[in-house]
Parts: C-alpha cells; sequence; structure tokens
C-alpha cells in the first residue's frame, strides 16, 4: 500500500467505507458505478448499461492496483487514501493473463505460480495461485489447453456458484452490506 495512503488512514481513521461504487469485470478492467448506474442493477446482472464507467486513466488504475486488497470477510477493495472503497467482481478477485511458458500475471501486474487449474459449469477456466484466485482472461484460455495438453495442469470440474466460499472472496460487498443493513432493521 502506498505510504500516501497510510498517512491518509492514520490522519482521517473514520472515514466511512464506500461500497458498489467500483467494479472489476471479467477481463480485468475497472468501472467507475455513479447512483444512477447502481439502480440499473447490480454489477453482475450482466445487462446492459449496469456495469458503469470503463476506467482508462493509466495513473488512476496504477494506483488502484498498489492499493487493492482483500479484508478479513473476504471483500476486495481499493484503499483510497482514508477511505476503503469495496470492489464488486463479475467473477473473481483476479484476472489472470498468461505468458508462454503457462505463468500467469494478475491484472494488477503481480507475476505468480498456478497451483490448481478449474474449469465451471459454462467453461470459464480459473487458477488458484500463490497469488490468489482468479479467471484466466479469455484471450489466453488457447495457452491454458496448451498447458492442460503438456501436462502442466489438470483441470477440476468446479460450480462458479461454489468458489467464493471454496476460495474465501465475496462477490458484491455492497449486497452484503445491504443484507447485514435489513436484518438490523
Amino acid at each position: 500500500m502506498d505510504d500516501i495512503v497510510h498517512q491518509a488512514m492514520a490522519k482521517w481513521p473514520n472515514v466511512p467505507d464506500c461500497f458498489g461504487w467500483l467494479g472489476l469485470d471479467s477481463r480485468g478492467q475497472w468501472y467507475m458505478r455513479d447512483d444512477r448506474v447502481q439502480l440499473l442493477g447490480t454489477f453482475q446482472s450482466g445487462q446492459d448499461g449496469v456495469k458503469g464507467s470503463v476506467l482508462r486513466h493509466e495513473k488512476l488504475i496504477a494506483f488502484i492496483h498498489r492499493n487493492y486488497e482483500a479484508d478479513a470477510q473476504g471483500r476486495w477493495f481499493f484503499q483510497n487514501g482514508p477511505q476503503r472503497v469495496y470492489v464488486e467482481l463479475e467473477a473473481a478477485p483476479f484476472v489472470w493473463r498468461l505468458n508462454e511458458r503457462f505463468e500467469p500475471t494478475a491484472h494488477t501486474g503481480q507475476p505468480t505460480q498456478a497451483i490448481a487449474c478449474l474449469v465451471d459449469e459454462v467453461g470459464r477456466v480459473y487458477l488458484h495461485t500463490h497469488h490468489g484466485f482468479g479467471l484466466v482472461h479469455t484471450w489466453d484460455v488457447a495457452l491454458v489447453a496448451e498447458a492442460i495438453e503438456q501436462g502442466h495442469w489438470t483441470p477440476q470440474a468446479c460450480l462458479a456458484r461454489e468458489l467464493p466460499q471454496r476460495f474465501g472472496f465475496v462477490i458484491s460487498p455492497q449486497q452484503g452490506q445491504e443484507n447485514q443493513a435489513g436484518s438490523r432493521a
């Protein structure tokens, strides 16, 4: 995490958390989701127009990547100065790109090594790695097939709905927050 972020957290320790305003899609792209977009539906719904606006500013994206991590409940967030901005995930906390040696690199830029390869009920490929769990970018599925053919990986069948619990991540922190608020009422 950036030093400036630690300093801001120390200076303003009681800034409320933010939910629903940032999403990560299955291609590793970040989306800003204003109130209007959030009213249209959930980030994960797949409906047109509900993802929000894709971020294109390279320095902002690099800042998000450096300050992206998970809390103890498995909710992924971007620490934006003193404010924790929880991330709506389309599929998983990381999106992996593969090189010609089948080594995964996260959408955030960290290289890692695969521990396991999983394929869900609709054919999406995931990797459990030393860095964490994520979805393989669709452009790299052919490399996954090569890795399997060469005996580097043995794919395991899985159900997408079971992956968050199995690998300890939360798809929608916003939905969890809304459920908590409803149960307190």
